[in-house]
């Protein structure tokens, strides 16, 4: 059977190699393929594999303090970040020189923490010279790595934090501080916990970078051509069925990528001009995929970066930020599909020919093995392990199942193949059910190494592998830097307590309205989103706003999720809006357009978090007013009841269309009856369910009286 892939390839008529990519101004969503040119990319590539190598080691056993790996990590990620930088811009090797050069003295800034750690943790508090020059040294790289991967914003935000840290003593009350000494800035910056070195730096380090190259693996291994090829069979010949496909696949591509601009050029490179080809407006089928991909971050179980960072600063398991983000990302792929469903009513768009499509039935019989580790990964974050710990038994499943087709590729019969596969069944069997031990996985997996070193299958198998490593490094590059960079912030206010005068003052705003502090914070997320990636802004208004939501009365988690969102639509929204940037080459339209489409198109995830934030079982989390009404679990299929109805209202307002086109007062009556919805005020839900029964009943008896009355 052709792949999902041949079958957009053939559809689209775009040819493999033929797809513009998005080029941005920066490294900020990825590199070029490749590692460079000649010998320095022979070098990169390398310390890439090194970089990988080391992760999943540590990630498996607990070798080193955690301060030696956070310090080795930011190591690896200046030396390989200058020297990529170099290899694609440097346009003579002595350029190329000076960035590995830099690199590698970043890299023996990172060592330092290793090589000194006892020493450093004797005189904690008491910098020496060398410790002020090495730490100076590693803000001043950070920076620099930071502008060169993701542009001035970033780096100038922090650097401006940086000046208050300084000289903020001279400002005047209430936004002054005591002011403090050099060596106490670098030393907390560069030392301690709460600066680079902090909590999303660990983060890094341990749970992103595995679930990075947990990710790259499953791609490898066919799993997006399996999700595709299930989306093309079950969609693609609905009404409007190639946006449809678009949404679902990229739901699906979601929950094992958790990065959204790379979901815009990868599978956007075929759902795009398919969408184009059957009658979307090239604007519109732009916006419909950088929406689907975006949602990737918040779609369970591996979700975004930041999705991790909020477990480890909120002290709770995983699994309850999983918990949490469900129902929000299935409403959000609802929504989404809700509005290319709508829009290709308005527009009259078929689907695809049945004829041209996969049998999603046979893919999944044939290629069902695939889902397995994310299914292991599900199993495990849900039965109390740490994500880790799953992370590291879902990856060495996926990398057995690649390593155990190249041995089986090198049987000559059927009867071998399967007496092959049921072996190892068997062998993963008796591990899971004695507890997964690392060290017998780990002597699994070396011995199909060893035996796909014998075959010519084989052989290319590891060569395959060997590049999930090093694609898995370089595209974790861009988020470990920020995760440092923004370590500034954190240290900022942990330091100073400037968070808690912001927080004074959301407090104030929310005793007044609780609707405008919301409003306050969703304004300050997307503003900051528009210069900065997701997980800085989210980790900046969450240490600015969540505390303050928090004394609100809103949920913990609610309140982070609430940041977190809005952190994830700035990238949808204009001027910026980098996933619409990504999606212009590819659509070869407007990004202002495409950003304007695809906030149209996400608007569920503009409206979701106010909805949660006063119905928090929509989020599983208590303090839901329906819960002591109704109890805990009618209080969520209220919530969702609600939050759909309310979706699909906005939906109709922002289509103009339900069973035919709507007028400009049956828009606005829609409107008022979606706020009504996920307002909080006497009878609004009452208000709204009777004002859209009313609009619908009379929009449909309309169409109808029309469609009976009209000549047959």
């Amino acid at each position: 059977m052709t792949s999902q892939t041949d079958q957009l390839h053939a559809l689209s008529g775009v040819r493999e190699g033929e797809v513009e990519h998005a080029e941005l101004d920066n490294f900020e969503h990825g590199f070029p393929p490749g590692f460079g040119p000649g010998g320095w990319g022979i070098l990169a590539y390398a310390v890439a594999l090194a970089f990988a190598c080391f992760q999943i080691a540590i990630s498996a056993w607990h070798i080193l303090p955690s301060q030696a790996v956070r310090g080795i990590h930011v190591g690896f990620l200046l030396l390989l970040s200058f020297g990529l930088v170099a290899n694609f811009r440097a346009k003579s090797d002595a350029g190329r020189w000076l960035g590995w050069g830099l690199g590698v003295l970043g890299f023996g800034i990172g060592l330092y923490q290793l090589i000194f750690y006892a020493d450093l943790i004797l005189r904690d508090g008491d910098p020496s010279t060398m410790d002020l020059v090495v730490g100076s040294l590693l803000v001043i790289l950070v920076f620099e790595a930071a502008r060169r991967l993701m542009g001035n914003a970033l780096p100038i935000m922090c650097g401006v934090c940086l000046l208050y840290w300084f000289f903020g003593q001279y400002l005047p009350s209430p936004f002054n501080h005591r002011g403090y000494g050099f060596d106490q800035i670098i030393g907390h910056l560069s030392y301690g916990t709460e600066g680079l070195y902090g909590v999303p730096t660990y983060v890094s380090a341990t749970y992103i970078f595995l679930f990075i190259v947990f990710g790259s693996f499953l791609e490898k291994a066919g799993m997006i051509h399996l999700f595709n090829d299930v989306s093309l069979g079950l969609f693609g010949g609905a009404r409007g069925g190639p946006a449809k496909v678009a949404v679902f696949s990229s739901g699906l591509m979601g929950m094992i990528s958790g990065s959204g601009v790379a979901n815009v050029v990868t599978v956007g490179q075929f759902t795009i001009p398919l969408m184009i080809k059957f009658g979307y407006r090239r604007a519109f089928a732009a916006g419909v995929e950088a929406t689907a991909s975006m949602g990737g971050q918040i779609m369970p179980p591996v979700m975004g970066a930041a999705a991790f960072i909020m477990a480890e600063t909120l002290g709770v398991e995983y699994s309850a930020i999983v918990q949490a983000a469900a129902i929000p990302a299935v409403l959000y792929f609802g929504s989404a599909f809700w509005m290319v469903h709508l829009e290709a009513g308005k527009h009259g768009l078929k689907g695809i020919e049945r004829r041209l499509l996969p049998s999603p039935i046979k893919a999944l019989r044939e290629r069902w093995y695939l889902a397995l580790p994310l299914a292991v990964l599900v199993f495990m974050l849900f039965h109390g392990f740490t994500p880790l710990f799953a992370g590291t038994i879902g990856l060495a499943l996926t990398v057995g199942l690649l390593l155990g087709a190249g041995v089986a590729l090198g049987f000559k019969t059927t009867a071998l193949r399967v007496i092959f596969w049921v072996g190892l069944g068997l062998i993963s069997g008796v591990l899971l059910r004695n507890g997964m031990d690392v060290r017998v996985v780990a002597g699994i997996i070396a011995a199909l190494l060893l035996l796909n070193a014998f075959t010519l299958g084989g052989r290319n198998t590891l060569v395959i592998c060997r590049n999930a490593l090093a694609d898995a490094a370089k595209t974790a590059l861009p988020v470990g830097i920020a995760c440092a960079i923004v370590g500034t912030i954190i240290g900022l206010m942990t330091q100073t307590g400037i968070g808690t005068t912001f927080g004074a003052w959301v407090i104030g705003l929310g005793k007044h309205s609780l609707f405008l502090a919301l409003v306050l914070t969703m304004i300050l997320s997307i503003l900051l989103g528009t210069g900065i990636p997701t997980i800085p802004t989210y980790i900046i208004v969450a240490a600015l706003a969540a505390p303050a939501l928090e004394q609100l009365g809103v949920p913990l988690i609610v309140s982070h999720m609430f940041a977190f969102y809005y952190g994830i639509m700035a990238d949808l929204s204009p001027p910026v809006a980098l996933a619409a940037l990504a999606a212009a080459p590819i659509a070869k339209e407007n990004p202002d357009k495409i950003g304007w489409e695809a906030m149209r198109v996400a608007l569920a995830g503009y409206v979701i978090p106010f909805i949660a934030v006063y119905s928090p079982a929509l989020m599983l989390q208590p303090g839901d007013p329906m819960s002591d009404v109704i109890g805990f679990w009618p209080a969520v299929v209220y919530a969702v009841f609600k939050a759909s109805v309310a979706i699909a209202l906005f939906g109709i307002v922002a289509i103009g269309y339900l069973f035919d086109r709507l007028s400009i007062t049956e828009r606005v009556l829609a409107f008022v009856a979606a706020v009504f919805l996920f307002g909080e005020f006497a009878y609004s839900d009452a208000l709204g369910y009777l004002l859209s029964a009313a609009l619908v009943g009379r929009h449909w008896w309309a169409v109808r009286r029309q469609q009976v009355g009209s000549p047959a």
